[in-house]
């Protein structure tokens, strides 16, 4: 029996430039190693186009600060969220029954 495994990465960084795409990118290689189907963040996702914070097609981000003191925004969770969907979608049209 071949078991699928489907996935999706999400990031927070100190700062906008704190390397998230890289930091996305990188955790897809162990994902892809283990036979995984990455999911990203289609830009019909209208929040991924609009966010001046974060997000990347590669998957869901959040600039948190310095101190992690600063929650994501909603739109972050919002991007997130949608990656949460694709995923679960993609999944259940790879189950076999």
């Amino acid at each position: 029996m071949v078991q699928l495994l489907g996935a999706g990465q999400f990031c927070c960084t100190a700062s906008l430039h704190g390397g998230q795409e890289t930091t996305l990118i990188s955790m897809m290689l162990t994902l892809i190693h283990h036979g995984a189907i990455i999911v990203g963040v289609p830009y019909s996702v209208k929040e991924l186009v609009e966010t001046k914070k974060g997000g990347t097609p590669y998957g869901p981000t959040a600039v948190v600060g310095h101190m992690a003191d600063q929650p994501p925004t909603e739109m972050d969770l919002k991007i997130a969220g949608e990656l949460g969907k694709r995923v679960a979608q993609v999944a259940q049209k790879l189950l076999v029954k």
